[in-house]
């Protein structure tokens, strides 16, 4: 079977997902910012909407659950953690539980930080990983519930993903992610590098997401609170990867 993936713009930043397989046409949905687009995709591609999978229960990723239901009868998945303040559901899973479609395993990861109860979902035969606004393209997410200790654990549990792994997340945070990272990060050739050709591409209205993991090793603040060179330029050279983390966190929220 073949498949293939969709980037779906939704509201001002957000983002959508749809995976689909090309034979049959069967589709599945990661998160409902925004039904219109959504549904026009889908109609577009001419597609069957099986499953929609919510990450977290901010509004710009749930609103448009209601309006895509009304002309797809789709089987919604969401956290197990969340269903006191998520929509009704047809299914609740929690980290280690699978989810299948059309042949493909999809394995749940509690990724709690930004929201206590936030999950992804990592399909390691697509080499994609659905990360909502954990792990973003140069970035993370506000810890609007959870802690610094939180959201590093969550992110390190991702490092250990393949390093061609697709973040598929859900915002278009980059280009200012970017401007972040190297104002703690200069000296990374690396970021320099991805920086100006996320500029040139955010000129040009080129999506930056999804974006591949190897590179946020490389070049993510967030997932690099032992880099010596971070850690010198903080002046935080005998602090604990957590607190490291929590220092970047609290700088980003201020940038």
């Amino acid at each position: 079977m073949s498949f293939e993936l969709i980037t779906i713009p939704c509201l001002s930043d957000n983002y959508a997902f749809i995976l689909y397989n090309v034979e049959n046409r069967s589709a599945f949905l990661v998160d409902a910012p925004e039904a219109d687009p959504i549904n026009e995709v889908l109609s577009k591609n001419n597609l069957n909407l099986e499953k929609i999978f919510l990450t977290h229960h901010h509004a710009d990723h749930i609103d448009g659950l209601d309006k895509i239901l009304e002309k797809h009868s789709a089987v919604t998945i969401g956290a197990k953690a969340d269903i006191h303040r998520l929509p009704k559901l047809d299914e609740y899973v929690q980290a280690g539980d699978q989810l299948l479609f059309q042949g493909q395993v999809g394995e749940i990861f509690d990724v709690s930080g930004h929201t206590i109860g936030h999950i992804a979902l990592y399909i390691s035969a697509q080499s994609i990983l659905f990360s909502g606004d954990s792990l973003m393209a140069l970035g993370c997410g506000r810890l609007f519930e959870g802690s610094a200790e939180q959201m590093w654990h969550s992110l390190s549990r991702l490092l250990s993903l393949p390093d061609n792994t697709q973040i598929c997340s859900g915002h278009e945070y980059t280009e200012n992610n970017a401007s972040f990272a190297l104002s703690i990060d200069p000296k990374n050739h690396e970021l320099v590098k991805r920086c100006e050709q996320v500029k040139l591409e955010r000129s040009k209205g080129v999506f930056t997401v999804p974006s591949e993991l190897g590179l946020e090793k490389k070049t993510n603040p967030f997932l690099r609170p032992f880099d010596k060179n971070i850690r010198e330029k903080l002046d935080m050279q005998r602090s604990t990867d957590v607190e490291v983390f929590s220092k970047i966190r609290t700088l980003k929220d201020n940038f």
